[in-house]
């Protein structure tokens, strides 16, 4: 497999350039508005959304793989639905374990300079062209989120929500971190050394739960939902020309 480092898009580029002309500073605010509308817009009806990240490169037949599917069809037990990045591996197992039990999927996928495919187990797939819009999606629609192994984009969303939770900008959210072996020199280092350097403190750690056991996940999620969803299910408006139809796919251009 390439390790070199990837290239970012020339929309990136451009964006992370630094300072432009004041028009296409402009252009560019209208083009994430507009991404961040058709987000919201594609995923108004989806229900409460348990997320789950992890690896793209864990295959079928990978431990962790069954794990992540076997997470997938409990959430769709539960009566949730699955959200993921919508690629390979560890988002790929958990949609077809809720596409298997009859359960809904839905993917954020990301646009890369190398080629994400959407995998085919997906009711319905929105892209982003940028990770900070995309970000937002995943954990304005969940109740949990749900953590396996992986690379820096796991760990960016994992302590991204942690520290959500820990500024108080999100309440009543439960992190399950999945396939603890892999996670134990981590969750070494937060305990051993962040907590005992003062750098966080140990109710930091509250809302997070290491455990390899689905049902014991499952639980700690239900517990929470009625805390985070109390508004009624929304209901579409026929001006605005929406739809409560699962099976749909979204693309947002840049």
């Amino acid at each position: 497999m390439d390790h070199r480092p990837r290239e970012t898009t020339p929309s990136e580029r451009h964006f992370l350039r630094g300072p432009r002309a004041r028009l296409t500073e402009l252009a560019r605010v209208l083009r994430i508005g507009r991404e961040f509308i058709k987000g919201f817009r594609a995923l108004h009806f989806v229900g409460p959304c348990v997320t789950v990240f992890g690896s793209a490169r864990f295959r079928e037949g990978n431990r962790y793989y069954q794990m992540a599917a076997d997470m997938g069809e409990a959430i769709a037990n539960a009566g949730l639905t699955t959200m993921t990045g919508g690629g390979p591996g560890i988002m790929e197992a958990a949609n077809r374990g809720a596409r298997q039990a009859a359960g809904r999927s839905i993917g954020c996928n990301i646009v890369l300079p190398e080629e994400q495919a959407p995998n085919p187990y997906l009711d319905k797939m929105i892209e982003f062209d940028y990770f900070f819009v995309r970000k937002v999606m995943l954990v304005k629609y969940s109740v949990a989120f749900v953590v396996l192994p992986g690379g820096f984009g796991t760990l960016d969303e994992l302590f991204e929500t942690a520290t959500l939770i820990q500024t108080g900008k999100i309440q009543s959210f439960p992190v399950i971190v999945m396939g603890t072996d892999y996670w134990r020199p981590l969750r070494d280092f937060v305990k051993n050394t962040m907590i005992t350097a003062g750098t966080i403190a140990k109710r930091d750690l509250d809302d997070v739960l290491f455990t390899d056991s689905t049902e014991e996940a499952i639980a700690a999620i239900q517990c929470r939902c009625e805390e985070r969803f109390q508004d009624p299910s929304p209901k579409p408006m026929r001006v605005l020309a929406e739809s409560s139809d699962q099976r749909e796919h979204t693309s947002s251009a840049s």
